[in-house]
């Protein structure tokens, strides 16, 4: 007899828990977490704290603005939440290494993270090293916590799971899938406000259109996103080296 496999499962630790599911618990996300695809866990910092006040900050050690989570309370969080050795252990984080689809695929492929949602000037740095947390950020921009950034990050993973989009290819023909940038998207009406449909795409000519799109990948890639055309390029450089 055969044990059903464990669902992908996200625990979050955050100072608001009412925060979630929010945007998780509508459309594909939503009705994947309804069907059992996948679980979530929003646990409160607070309930680590140890004093009457139930606090989870204090100054900066050095002065300067603002507040720090402390990080007595964050590991008890951490340690409370008794993940598995084996989930990773994710801090959403602007100094964090870049969140990427390559990383997000190996996420969702595996048994779910803990996800710690950092507020004020941030978190405690002993504690980043005490449990071994992986920064990981969204962008270079900095939002007021890591809650709607683990968002993100979740919603990125669950679509990705088996069952939750209706088609495959959903998940493999978009931007990043290949290193590019997704090509444009068309449908009816034929025409709108004096703007055709690009006639290859009704030609019915799939060699053609495939060409069309990727040549319309390759251009947007190289005119918004330098950076993946220079490293797509390198990738290509290499295997060819390699293959040589």
């Amino acid at each position: 007899m055969t044990s059903e496999p464990t669902p992908w499962r996200a625990t979050v630790l955050t100072l608001f828990p009412d925060m979630f599911p929010g945007p998780l618990g509508v459309s594909l996300a939503g009705r994947a977490l309804a069907g059992g695809l996948w679980s979530l866990e929003a646990r409160d910092i607070r309930a680590s704290a140890t004093d009457k006040h139930r606090s989870v900050d204090d100054t900066p050690a050095g002065g300067g603005p603002g507040m720090v989570l402390r990080a007595d309370v964050l590991a008890a969080a951490i340690d409370a939440a008794a993940v598995a050795p084996h989930r990773p252990r994710l801090l959403m984080s602007p100094r964090g290494r870049p969140l990427t689809q390559a990383e997000v695929i190996e996420l969702a492929a595996g048994p779910g993270p803990l996800i710690v949602c950092g507020r004020f000037e941030g978190i405690d740095q002993r504690v980043i090293e005490a449990r071994a947390l992986e920064e990981v950020s969204i962008g270079d921009y900095v939002l007021s916590g890591g809650e709607i950034a683990a968002m993100a990050l979740i919603d990125a993973c669950v679509r990705l799971l088996p069952g939750v989009m209706g088609k495959q290819a959903s998940g493999t023909d978009e931007s990043f899938s290949e290193g590019l940038l997704e090509y444009p998207q068309y449908t009816r009406p034929q025409e709108f406000e004096g703007r055709p449909i690009p006639e290859i795409l009704i030609s019915g000519d799939h060699a053609k259109v495939a060409a069309w799109r990727l040549a319309q990948s390759e251009t947007l890639t190289q005119a918004r996103r330098p950076d993946l055309w220079a490293r797509k390029a390198t990738k290509s450089r290499t295997k060819n080296t390699t293959d040589g």
